[in-house]
């Protein structure tokens, strides 16, 4: 996959252009540029933005990007070879299954046999015994005073026992509902820290960034124009645009799926005072930010929840 990224890289010195220019023309981050032109595709955020960032890239160099996806495809398919190599070695094991399954019906049919043996030598043994003590009555007389004796002692070692199991099994049961009772607590505290939360970090203009704390794998923007208002908006995922659209009476409102595992959420806000937005079903007071402003750009640096 590295000739991918070695052409890329040398349209890009042809054409004069420093990493830094090339954000700035395509809005795909640095090092996501420097990723693809190492070859390093694994470090992109998704399948999805491979391919995306691939071609815009081709496109700002002047190289056919119809050529370097093909070319992506290409380099996968040795990965198709090793699954059917996979495949074959699976065969193989289920032809080795079956030339055990001859071996284990023998033994199967030979079961009953076994069995009736085995209940022949245990009747053998059990008249052995009762013969035994027969021949010497008065030694199993004493046996069974002794066993008498034994069995009160037995009885009492097992209401101890009893005792002991009854005491264990409260305590068990107060510790298991203390620990159930720590449980709902720390899920209770759980819920609270994981909480959705949007913090503004700067503002400088018609520019504001924010962080979005607690956010989940895949995020949902909401936005809705005021009645009788006209707003032009536009959401982009990682530099790549998603949605664009003008909001109006016929059309009031809009919601965008951000795709999965996004690290960065752009809204380019026409109308801003006639616009407003929820994240996840959350309200998002921007307004709050400079109120008197039209047009702005928010910028949203996603931080997801962490799974406990």
């Amino acid at each position: 996959m590295t000739d991918i990224g070695t052409i890329l890289k040398e349209a890009r010195k042809e054409k004069g252009l420093t990493l830094d220019d090339l954000q700035q023309t395509t809005k795909i981050q640095k090092r996501y540029l420097i990723a693809i032109e190492d070859g390093d595709f694994a470090a992109l955020p998704g399948k999805f933005y491979v391919r995306a960032f691939i071609k815009q890239y081709a496109e700002t160099v002047g190289i056919d990007p119809e050529e370097l996806l093909a070319k992506l495809d290409e380099d996968k398919a040795p990965k198709l070879e090793e699954t059917e190599a996979t495949t074959r070695t699976e065969a193989v094991k289920r032809e080795e299954e079956k030339t055990m399954l001859p071996i284990l019906a023998g033994l199967i049919r030979y079961l009953p046999t076994i069995i009736i043996v085995s209940i022949v030598v245990a009747i053998l043994g059990t008249i052995y015994i009762f013969a035994w003590g027969d021949r010497d009555r008065n030694s199993s007389t004493q046996i069974a005073d002794n066993s008498q004796k034994v069995s009160v002692s037995s009885e009492s070692s097992a209401k101890s026992s009893s005792s002991k199991e009854k005491a264990s099994s409260s305590e068990s049961s107060s510790s298991t509902s203390k620990k159930e009772s720590s449980s709902t607590k720390a899920k209770k505290e759980s819920k609270k820290t994981t909480k959705q939360k949007i913090t503004n970090t700067s503002a400088t203009g018609s520019a504001f960034v924010y962080d979005l704390e607690n956010a989940p794998a895949t995020n949902k923007i909401e936005m809705t124009v005021s009645d009788g208002a006209t707003a032009w908006n536009a959401v982009s995922a990682n530099g790549v645009q998603v949605w664009q659209g003008t909001l109006n009476a016929a059309n009031t409102s809009q919601t965008v799926e951000i795709p999965e595992n996004t690290t960065t959420i752009t809204l380019n806000l026409g109308n801003s005072k006639a616009t407003s937005i929820k994240i996840n079903g959350k309200k998002f007071d921007f307004l709050k930010e400079n109120e008197t402003l039209t047009v702005r750009t928010i910028t949203l640096n996603v931080a997801q929840t962490t799974a406990q």
